[in-house]
């Protein structure tokens, strides 16, 4: 899936984000911990977003992970589901996903939203 990103649509992202580590500090620090989490298993950052959203993530698995691996990233991410504030997460993805879960995770990681201005292919 290709999506056309704009600095307006990046910088609206970016502001609920900042919004939610505002007020929701405690999900906001456990969607940093599994946005690092994923980059180091190096696993596909929609690969997240689908389990995220409870969307079908068979496009994304990780090829040749171990079984223990993949185990421990579900539990990582069922914590972060758990968490009371959950729901103020899905509304952010809900309202952002024509931006891309690849994109939300790289305002998290601190890339700047004028750097992703553009295209940009979500496999």
């Amino acid at each position: 899936m290709i999506t056309f990103n704009c600095l307006t649509d990046l910088e609206q992202v970016y502001q609920a984000l900042e919004n939610l580590k505002k007020n929701y500090p405690n999900i906001h620090k456990k969607l940093v911990e599994m946005v690092y989490l994923t980059r180091a298993l190096n696993f596909k950052f929609q690969y997240m977003g689908a389990l995220l959203m409870d969307k079908e993530p068979s496009e994304f698995i990780p090829n040749s992970v171990h079984d223990s691996v993949l185990r421990l990233y579900n539990r990582e991410l069922q914590a972060l589901k758990n968490d009371p504030d959950f729901h103020e997460l899905q509304q952010i993805i809900s309202k952002f996903a024509q931006t891309g879960f690849t994109n939300i995770s790289h305002l998290l990681l601190g890339t700047e939203p004028e750097s992703l201005v553009g295209p940009t292919v979500e496999k």
